[in-house]
This record gives C-alpha cells, structure tokens and sequence, in this order.
C-alpha cells in the first residue's frame, strides 16, 4: 500500500489514514481484521489486515498480508482548487 515509511508518516500527520474508521497515527497498533483507509488527492484504497508477521516479510509474500476491500481512482477537477468568492487584488 504505502511502501516508505516516511510517506506513511506524513500521510498519518496529515490524516489521510484511517484505521476502523478512525484517523491514525502513524504508532497505532493494529490488528489481524482492522480495516485501514488511505485518502489521497487521487485515490481511496480500503484494506483489511489478514496477517501481521513478526519480522521482515519478502516483497513477494507482502500483498498476502492484506486483501484490498477498495481502490478507487478519484476524479479531479482543477477548478475545485480555486475559489470563485474570493478577490485577488493582483488580477
């Protein structure tokens, strides 16, 4: 899902993950059944943990660890950036 850890950090900080519906922190402890949720700009992946391994895991063997509930590309609409209510005085 997130393969660095400092991503998954500032993904955390910036409450783009949820576990069990709650915004994480990047120390929450999870468990075998918790259901995390990653918000980003572009997309919304959903998973489920099916194991949690004790050590190192190969990168083969990694998506055997979760099953993916969601993964949804977002459609995004620059104008959405730029509020229309707002007066720029440099224009």
């Amino acid at each position: 899902m997130i393969k660095r850890r400092p991503l998954a950090k500032k993904m955390c900080d910036e409450g783009m993950v949820q576990v069990n519906g709650r915004v994480a922190k990047a120390g929450t402890k999870l468990l075998v059944g918790d259901t995390i949720a990653i918000d980003s700009a572009s997309r919304l992946v959903e998973a489920r943990i099916e194991e949690l391994p004790g050590g190192n895991v190969r990168k083969d063997r990694a998506a055997e660890l979760y099953s993916v509930l969601k993964n949804e590309r977002k459609q995004i609409n620059i104008l959405d950036w730029f509020d229309d209510d707002e007066e720029d005085d440099d224009f």
